[in-house]
């Protein structure tokens, strides 16, 4: 069992930046992809950004791409989102997971996944 840890989620106002932080508790997730994904109220669970295992290619979702960047120090099976101008529909509640293979590609979703850190946005 792997267990992710997130951090750095808050309250902001428009147009600020936050960075989040997730853990992993073993080193499963440094052979793996990582990701992260979004869940806001009465909606469904979205595609934020994922990192291959090496760091050295990104994906990311639409309504983020320019304003959020993904990146990982595997040594420390830690992945990083860095989330500039933000907007009030970033609202959300963010989860990490781990995939259970080195590359993303759309499909099934991380095997292991954190328990969220809320991040919050106001005009």
């Amino acid at each position: 069992q792997v267990e992710l840890v997130e951090s750095g989620g808050g309250s902001v106002q428009a147009g600020d930046s936050l960075r989040l932080s997730c853990s992993s508790s073993k080193r499963t997730a440094s052979n793996n992809a990582m990701g992260w994904f979004r869940q806001a109220p009465g909606k469904a669970r979205e595609f934020v950004a994922a990192i291959d295992w090496r760091g050295s290619s990104t994906d990311y979702g639409d309504s983020i791409k320019g304003r959020f960047t993904i990146s990982r120090d595997s040594a420390a099976s830690t992945v990083y989102l860095q989330m500039n101008s933000l907007r009030p529909e970033d609202t959300a509640i963010y989860y990490c997971g781990v995939f259970l293979r080195p590359y993303y590609s759309t499909g099934s979703g991380p095997r292991y996944w954190g328990q969220g850190t809320q991040v919050t946005v106001s005009s």
